[in-house]
């Protein structure tokens, strides 16, 4: 199964889980900037952003990025995941729907969160995540 692990972060917490959902997958973890792939050429993905704003994806790189391929996900497992520091986690929900939306199947039903800088547990849940993608 061809996999990939895209992610954008900005303090670094985003990335710390991104590494660990990549470790589980066995693959390397591409910042969104330094993707060059086509989504379509992957049979699964997992999606890295923490909560912006007003709980929002990042909107100069991530969300331009999510709205390009959101109809290129249907019938892929996608996994989501990121980090926040305020709120309930909306932005994820919200996320979790646009993906199911687009007719793609999302790992565990739901994206894993972590508030700020992801602890010990929270890298193991990421890690279990990546396994699970593949």
């Amino acid at each position: 199964m061809k996999t990939a692990v895209i992610y954008w972060s900005g303090t670094g917490n985003t990335e710390a889980m991104a590494n660990a959902v990549a470790e589980g997958a066995g693959v390397s973890a591409v910042q969104v900037s330094a993707f060059d792939g086509d989504v379509s050429e992957f049979d699964a993905l997992a999606l890295g952003c923490p909560a912006m704003g007003a709980e929002e994806l990042e909107d100069t790189e991530f969300e331009p990025f999510f709205s390009g391929i959101e109809g290129k996900i249907s019938g892929k497992k996608i996994a989501l995941f990121g980090s926040y520091d305020w709120g309930d986690g909306e932005w994820m929900r919200l996320w979790a729907d646009r993906v199911k939306a687009a007719g793609a199947e999302i790992v565990d039903g739901e994206g894993l969160i972590a508030n700020n800088t992801p602890d010990d547990e929270a890298l193991a849940k990421c890690r279990e995540l990546g396994k699970k993608l593949v």
